[in-house]
């Protein structure tokens, strides 16, 4: 994976105070799926080009991964996650670019808050929409767009042409602007997210996309391609960016960077089947929820964030279990609203158990 970002502000080699760079100097990251390497192939008065390069291990995104793939399917390996950027660039992007991602560059606030020119280069994108949804992304925004359409073997050309695009991007920004609109729009490009999809990415979309996303002519259906088969969470998007056209920006705190370059973890099996519940208990718009076998507690702690149910009932016949649930939800710290909201209870099935009285079983055809 491969991005390059190029600027002709001069001297152009202002763009390493902007990046917190040296332009002299190779600069290594160690990523929990690799390395990150930025580097400057050019950097004159003139013209200067920083490269992100990302060194993906396909056997280290799989090795350990138990239930990701039952059977061992050889897609785990065959795929195109090491070529492609994906969500794997947001996270080499905040480890590598955090600090010009939020504005801030000491000592030259002001070359900070200037628009330069800048362009931006990808190799390569996978976007099977087209170069139609490259374009109505990012040309609302300012940008000239150029993209070359990849065919899936050159060898081959009988098998036509792929999803896959070299795109070049230009105008007049600040430089945080620039990686912000990457950052959210690349794997909007992309749709195909291999980790789990939670609250938190409602937060990163907002925090990235504050100042231009909610004016976006094509918002919808950012938010909706971001948060893939979350419907709850994407109206939950599209409801606060609306309220957030007025809000006072400096209410809004920047995350701390840890969070930003924190791995996202391939999607599990137990992962997709927890999903699939909340998504059966939203449509079902069910309030109180009782978890039988609640175990140590992954099921209650996603059901948490749902705001929707007002009562969440963990019951597990270990009491150990229960003991570990309740210390990984850190419920002697939770707020008293969220702690009223849940409770655990020690019991099996095998008894009758008046606790229980009032609930029923969800069924679907």
């Amino acid at each position: 994976m491969l991005l390059t970002l190029t600027t002709t502000h001069k001297p152009a080699t202002d763009l390493g105070y902007l990046l917190h760079r040296n332009p002299a100097k190779l600069h290594s990251f160690e990523l929990s799926f690799g390395k990150a390497h930025v580097f400057c192939p050019e950097a004159t008065a003139e013209r200067c080009t920083a490269a992100l390069l990302l060194d993906v291990d396909p056997v280290g995104l799989v090795r350990g991964k138990r239930g990701q793939h039952e059977g061992g399917t050889l897609d785990q390996y065959v795929n195109d996650r090491p070529y492609v950027l994906s969500s794997f660039l947001r996270v080499a992007m905040g480890r590598a670019f955090g600090t010009a991602m939020s504005g801030r560059s000491k000592g030259r606030q002001e070359l900070a808050d200037l628009p330069i020119p800048l362009s931006a280069n990808r190799t390569v994108v996978a976007c099977r929409a087209g170069e139609g949804l490259i374009r109505e992304l990012f040309e609302p925004l300012g940008y000239s767009v150029e993209a070359q359409q990849h065919p899936l073997d050159e060898k081959f050309p009988e098998w036509g042409e792929g999803p896959y695009y070299s795109v070049s991007l230009a105008g007049t920004f600040r430089l945080q602007d620039l990686l912000n609109h990457l950052y959210v729009l690349v794997p909007v490009l992309d749709a195909e997210k291999h980790y789990w999809i939670g609250q938190d990415e409602v937060e990163k979309l907002l925090r990235k996309g504050e100042g231009w996303l909610g004016s976006h002519p094509h918002k919808e259906a950012i938010v909706k391609r971001y948060l893939p088969r979350q419907r709850q969470l994407a109206r939950e998007a599209l409801a606060r960016l609306t309220e957030d056209d007025n809000l006072d920006p400096d209410a809004t705190e920047e995350a701390p960077a840890e969070q930003e370059t924190k791995m996202e973890e391939p999607i599990r099996l137990w992962q997709q089947r927890i999903g699939a519940v909340v998504a059966v208990l939203r449509s079902a718009e069910a309030k109180r929820i009782l978890d039988l076998g609640c175990g140590e507690g992954k099921l209650l702690r996603v059901l948490l964030e749902e705001k929707s149910f007002t009562e969440i009932v963990g019951m597990d016949v270990s009491y150990r279990s229960l003991e570990i649930a309740s210390q990984r939800l850190k419920l002697d710290r939770m707020p008293t609203k969220q702690k009223k909201r849940l409770k655990l209870m020690h019991g099996s099935l095998m008894y009758r158990d008046n606790r229980l009285t009032g609930y029923r079983s969800l069924r679907r055809s």
